[in-house]
């Protein structure tokens, strides 16, 4: 009778910049080779890769932490975070004459928001920020990633990931059609008022889907570590592959991955996530998630 083969487990990953690090074995020698044995690959954006995830069309995912379920454990230690300033999470509001130094006054102003809605835990963030802290509630509309064509229609933009630090970089240009506006740094906002990292996303499995695989929790747990090890030591690489698909200097994608993205889940972490979620459900905008499931 012959033996079945295990099945690979199917991943949902994120083609931006701030996972690269997190990738590298997957896409490069001399691991590739081996984790495509046990591993079948496909990117996505990262709202899909979780819906992916919860649908059962993928068994592992790198998802934002508003798309974590009491179903889904978090495999430990790797994460997509930040300190302080992340740079690629960008709320631009258009000042209107304005001034610049209160900005708890110039938020309180907002009542409109346009919106890439690529990742549920930025969107999150950004309604936590007004309900929580400001204490309004303006309206998000759903956008393509258009700085200056959101910023037509809304009060302010909220752009996400490789949008908002391109955003960044044409900062002139869009306040030279726009006016001038106030740039804010969510993950900074975050971190400012509540002295703890921001996460933005986690690794997550369905746990019963391991069972059906030859990958064990150590074994799995054990490749994203090293993966993200291996990817923070080829930095330049990473650079040199980045630099001709994102109109961003090199130095700037340099300082990016070594010093606005924070790959570990520290504890402080965990405790962010729990703040967040906590936040979020007061707020109506997530369901409760009493504890964190760990692999």
């Amino acid at each position: 009778m012959p033996h079945s083969v295990p099945s690979r487990l199917r991943v949902a990953a994120i083609d931006f910049l701030n996972p690269a690090p997190l990738m590298w074995d997957f896409d490069h020698p001399p691991l590739a080779s081996t984790l495509a044995a046990r591993y079948q690959l496909h990117s996505t954006q990262p709202s899909l890769c979780a819906e992916e995830l919860l649908a059962g069309r993928a068994d592992l995912g790198l998802i934002p932490i508003a798309a974590l379920t009491p179903s889904l454990a978090i495999v430990s230690d790797c994460a997509i975070a930040s300190l302080d300033r992340v740079r690629s999470i960008q709320l631009i509001i258009k000042l209107n004459n304005s001034p610049a130094d209160d900005i708890d006054r110039v938020l309180a102003a907002v009542r409109t928001i346009a919106a890439d809605t690529a990742s549920r835990s930025s969107l999150a963030y950004a309604q936590i920020l007004f309900k929580k802290f400001i204490g309004t509630a303006p309206q998000f509309l759903p956008a393509p990633a258009d700085p200056i064509a959101m910023l037509r229609q809304a009060d302010a933009a909220l752009l996400i990931g490789d949008p908002a630090l391109l955003a960044l970089e044409n900062r002139t240009q869009i306040e030279s059609s726009i006016g001038p506006c106030l740039w804010l740094d969510l993950a900074h906002e975050w971190t400012s008022r509540t002295h703890l990292p921001w996460v933005a996303a986690v690794w997550a499995v369905r746990p019963e889907s391991l069972a059906a695989s030859s990958i064990t929790a150590a074994q799995l747990t054990r490749d994203l570590q090293l993966s993200r090890d291996h990817g923070l030591a080829h930095i330049d690489s990473l650079v040199s592959e980045w630099t001709p698909r994102i109109a961003i200097p090199p130095a700037t994608i340099r300082h990016y991955l070594t010093h606005n993205i924070h790959y570990t889940l520290s504890p402080a972490c965990v405790a962010a996530i729990q703040l967040f979620r906590r936040h979020a459900a007061e707020a109506s905008l997530l369901p409760p998630l009493p504890t964190l499931r760990f692999l």
